[in-house]
């Protein structure tokens, strides 16, 4: 919600799985691996730029502090 990615909300449960799952196999992906990771799902309001800057937020939140 920080980077305005969430929008409409019809895009955000498949976005939040391919997310986690993205970020469990590479706590530190590249802009390329995110949007490999989310490109079956379809967003219609965010351009995705929203998108992959949240899903880079979160990974670079994790690392400075790990479970």
């Amino acid at each position: 919600m920080r980077e305005g990615a969430v929008q409409c909300g019809y895009c955000t449960p498949g976005m939040v799985m391919a997310a986690e799952g993205l970020l469990r196999r590479n706590p530190d992906p590249s802009e390329a691996e995110i949007r490999q990771a989310i490109a079956g799902n379809i967003c219609r309001c965010t351009g995705y730029v929203a998108i992959i800057r949240a899903i880079a937020a979160t990974a670079a939140s994790r690392r400075a502090a790990p479970c």
